[in-house]
């Protein structure tokens, strides 16, 4: 998309102003305006015609945002519009989690692969989807045109299973395991530390 730079706190909002607009639709809410929005998501309604304002005018003076259309031209920015195929790494605890909570996505972003390096999970089913050893990982995520990469292995292994994943020719990975990967400047990866963010909070204790 042509125009100016957008932000990563923007990119990071947008899903949070979807789940939102959802909960509107569910409830059968046609339009809503800026203001509620910033109140119930507790953000300052400017920004929030700000975010919306990179990727065109989709409100009106007035009368607000349509939420059905809205939430049409949100999925078609975050790609939710496709279907984009996921593969997992990793079948312990928070692997099976990951991989269970694929049933109650709406979207089409899903686990559609599980690998695993252990032999006593490899065969083993996960919400339906057969856990594979780690060594078919490049010809399954190729021929099943996986573009996104989760790593829930130990910091040990994390690297490799990057690795991998770029070869693949992954072009996004979440990373859960508490190392820093290297990857390609043309893969994204973004990190979820348990660890990190439970030390941050403990900053705010009293």
């Amino acid at each position: 998309m042509k125009g100016p730079k957008i932000s990563e706190a923007v990119v990071r909002r947008l899903p949070i102003y979807l789940r939102y607009l959802n909960e509107l639709a569910l409830s059968e809410v046609q339009t809503v305006s800026s203001q509620a929005l910033g109140q119930k998501l507790d953000l300052n309604p400017a920004q929030i015609r700000k975010d919306l304002a990179y990727f065109g005018e989709f409100g009106k003076k007035g009368i607000g945002y349509d939420v059905g259309y809205l939430i049409e031209k949100i999925r078609h920015i975050l790609k939710l519009d496709q279907m984009i195929h996921v593969a997992l790494v990793g079948a312990g605890n928070l692997g099976q989690a990951l991989s269970n909570y694929n049933k109650y996505l709406q979207d089409n972003m899903k686990i559609v692969c599980i690998f695993d390096a252990s032999p006593a999970k490899i065969g083993t089913t996960i919400n339906n989807i057969e856990v594979q050893p780690i060594g078919a990982l490049q010809q399954v995520v190729q021929e099943m045109g996986v573009r996104v990469g989760i790593i829930t292995v130990p910091a040990s292994e994390a690297q490799n299973v990057a690795n991998r994943f770029v070869q693949a020719g992954v072009e996004a990975i979440l990373n859960f395991a508490p190392a820093i990967l290297k990857v390609p400047s043309e893969v994204r990866v973004h990190y979820a530390d348990f660890t990190t963010e439970l030390h941050s909070l403990a900053y705010y204790l009293d």
